[in-house]
């Protein structure tokens, strides 16, 4: 008789450590579930994010070309502020400075000025700025470079 109490326990026993298992288990698939979830609303926001600063970034252009061309008043100076700050608490970075390093992957060059006597490409006029989100390029700078001429096949082939 003693037998059949010590296998009941025995089988309670293991069924014990059955739903454990199972809950844990469980448990881990939702939390596994969970974090997906919130990357993927964090990507979401981003492609959102993204999206509304690319189609704003005319409206940008346009309003500096604004700031530039007419008497600033305080309600154009407002809106440029406005608009400046709320882009950038969203994360957009304008960049393209005078003096910049060229560089191909950030600016596009619709120019090129030779000087003999420099030995990289230098920017030397922004004619309009690039924009990043974080480290995402949202559009490439548009400028002037002046730098060294450029390389010729025949002198790369000769070297």
């Amino acid at each position: 008789m003693d037998r059949g109490p010590q296998r009941s326990t025995e089988e309670l026993h293991r069924l014990l450590q059955e739903r454990t298992a199972d809950l844990q288990r469980v448990k881990a698939e939702y939390d596994n579930y969970r974090k997906r979830v919130r990357r993927d609303r964090l990507a979401v926001r981003e492609i959102a994010v993204v999206n509304v600063l690319t189609a704003l970034l005319p409206v940008l252009d346009a309003v500096d070309r604004a700031c530039e061309h007419e008497p600033l008043t305080p309600g154009l100076r407002d809106i440029a502020e406005t608009l400046a700050g709320q882009a950038g608490s969203l994360g957009l970075v304008e960049f393209g400075e005078v003096g910049d390093p060229f560089d191909p992957t950030r600016h596009e060059a619709l120019t090129h000025h030779v000087s003999p006597g420099a030995d990289r490409l230098v920017c030397t006029a922004i004619l309009r700025p690039g924009y990043r989100l974080g480290e995402r390029l949202l559009r490439p700078a548009q400028v002037e470079v002046t730098g060294p001429p450029p390389s010729r096949a025949g002198d790369r082939a000769a070297g």
